[in-house]
């Protein structure tokens, strides 16, 4: 079966959003210099926060799209992906690490080339669990709270999951109809 890219319709949500913001500056720098110089200076560090980070995630999508074949996502995450799909993203959520925003580009790219809906919603949930945490989390509230709150928090993912892909199926239905 022959897997084919969506294409998504072109969103201008991202410059009406810049065009927003920088009316409020302006308007701000109009009746309140010294609060929009302020704004300005902040916005600036967390552009010097978030830019390597932003620069890695642009990395890792340049080697996904050129190592990555579509077919071989379409194959571990796409509709014929069974269990082994579900495993991937939940194992992958609980695994991953960092900001999630940084993961959204890439879940992006893998959706574009293939990967379900509801995997991708599956990931993103089961990040909940963090690792590293775990022991501390151990000591504040216990084993079986912490083993009964992960295991709801798995199969939470799992759920939502499901309940995505009914919805993009009845969605596509929809759109064959």
């Amino acid at each position: 079966m022959k897997q084919e890219i969506k294409k998504k319709p072109k969103r201008r949500s991202g410059w009406v959003m810049l065009a927003v913001t920088a009316i409020v500056y302006l308007v701000t720098a109009l009746f309140e210099p010294s609060q929009a110089h302020a704004a300005v200076g902040q916005s600036f560090e967390v552009l010097k926060t978030i830019a390597p980070i932003m620069i890695i995630v642009l990395f890792l999508m340049a080697l996904v799209a050129t190592f990555v074949q579509p077919k071989r996502i379409a194959r571990h995450l796409g509709e014929e992906s069974g269990l082994k799909g579900w495993l991937i993203a939940l194992v992958g959520g609980v695994l991953s690490h960092g900001s999630t925003y940084v993961w959204y580009p890439i879940l992006s790219e893998l959706r574009a080339h293939g990967a379900r809906e509801g995997l991708v919603v599956t990931f993103l949930y089961a990040r909940a669990i963090k690792l590293p945490w775990l022991p501390v989390m151990i000591g504040y509230f216990g084993l079986t709270f912490t083993v009964v709150l992960m295991s709801n928090i798995i199969l939470g993912a799992w759920i939502q999951g499901l309940i995505v892909d009914k919805i993009d199926e009845g969605e596509q239905n929809d759109k064959s109809e």
